[in-house]
């Protein structure tokens, strides 16, 4: 297997580890991880001590596609940040810990935050 050499891949899975290091989900307090890639948007919530993801979201699942929205990527990261919420509370998680994956706290994982935070998530 390849190893990805690109320069901004790197910094940013060093950046992850470093993160990691210090944030841990528990069964009271999950985890809410976050991935972006060019097009997609992706948040899961971990409990690191059983291994398990409990709640995941993406940008392409069934819930979301084929909507249209206005303001392109930022208004569909929002969306994903409201329907984890969502289903978090429906099974019972009011408190998690935001893991943001090594990505600047900016532009699209920020909306996800705030939407999140706004649909009743405590972080």
């Amino acid at each position: 297997m390849k190893r990805n050499t690109n320069p901004k891949v790197k910094a940013r899975s060093k950046r992850k580890l470093r993160i990691r290091k210090k944030i841990y989900g528990t069964g009271q307090r999950p985890r809410l991880s976050v991935f972006r890639s060019n097009r997609h948007i992706f948040a899961q919530i971990i409990d690191d001590e059983k291994g398990v993801t409990l709640v995941a979201i993406s940008s392409f699942c069934k819930e979301l596609k084929g909507k249209e929205l206005e303001g392109g990527k930022k208004a569909m990261a929002r969306e994903v940040g409201t329907l984890i919420a969502q289903k978090a509370k429906a099974k019972g998680i009011e408190q998690v810990v935001f893991d943001r994956g090594g990505y600047l706290f900016h532009g699209r994982v920020k909306e996800l935050a705030d939407a999140a935070r706004e649909a009743g998530l405590v972080f």
